[in-house]
């Protein structure tokens, strides 16, 4: 399937806004579009009229991409408790589960492989979403939120880093080391969030970048581009409760946000690489 995943070198890099944008800006294309996070963990959800529920962000995200939320658009969500943790396959409750479980794990990949397979059938392109890190190494086998998906998926990757918090190159000079060869050979650019000064006084900072990563650098957001909060992995409004689609953002709140941060893309490169992904 067509597509593009943001994975990025941390929580609360601000990967769920971009993919959002991403989601109204392929849409604009002219493509029938759809979000796809494997697995949310979150508070805070959108229930749809059947009492599902899926991520929020995930719902934002559906917006943006003119579509219906859909439980296929996050197949599995967990909320952390003190010793387990709450999950939900396809918008139930599926019981608590210890970490360990080898038989969850399965059931997720389940649930996740399904997941794609119908949605190939109704979409033209997927914008998926990656969640924390794809080298927490302690957590990789159980992974599936990330570099599991992009192989399940077959998408290339961007990878997002956060410059407000110090040590963008070594986030991500580190975070690639750390990937296998194979899942390394699908990260085809970077994107570097929350800048604060003059991009023209970073140029240099970007030349190193890409000679560190041998990657391209594919946007500079500045933190200003920021107008919706970013909590526990998912696109918040200022109300945080359990929602519907009265909750979401308006159309308008989400173009202005898209053409603030399609101004800091390099969005036919970005177009190209869904595009010919199956082509590589």
């Amino acid at each position: 399937m067509k597509g593009i995943m943001i994975q990025g070198t941390a929580s609360s890099v601000g990967k769920s806004l971009i993919a959002t944008v991403l989601c109204r800006l392929f849409y604009e294309e002219g493509f029938r579009v759809a979000p796809f996070k494997a697995q949310n963990v979150t508070h805070h959800f959108y229930i749809n009229t059947n009492g599902e529920k899926i991520a929020k962000s995930q719902a934002i995200q559906a917006r943006a991409a003119n579509t219906e939320p859909s439980v296929l658009m996050n197949p599995t969500s967990l909320a952390f408790g003190s010793c387990q943790s709450e999950v939900n396959v396809f918008g139930k409750p599926d019981g608590a589960f210890s970490r360990n479980s080898k038989s969850v794990y399965e059931g997720w990949i389940t649930a996740i492989q399904s997941s794609l397979h119908q949605l190939e059938k109704q979409y033209d392109l997927l914008v998926l979403e990656g969640a924390g890190s794809p080298v927490e190494l302690n957590l990789k086998e159980r992974d599936v939120s990330n570099m599991k998906t992009a192989e399940l998926a077959d998408v290339p990757v961007l990878l997002v880093a956060d410059i407000q918090k110090g040590g963008v190159f070594a986030s991500i000079a580190g975070t690639l080391a750390l990937l296998e060869p194979e899942e390394m050979e699908r990260v085809k650019g970077i994107i570097i969030n929350k800048f604060h000064g003059d991009k023209a006084q970073f140029q240099d900072g970007i030349s190193l970048i890409e000679q560190i990563s041998q990657l391209p650098v594919l946007g500079v957001l500045p933190h200003t581009v920021h107008c919706m909060k970013e909590e526990d992995d998912a696109v918040l409004l200022a109300d945080n409760s359990q929602a519907n689609t009265s909750n979401l953002p308006t159309d308008e709140e989400i173009d202005h946000l898209t053409q603030k941060m399609k101004r800091h893309l390099n969005w036919d490169r970005i177009l190209e690489i869904a595009e010919q992904w199956d082509k590589q």
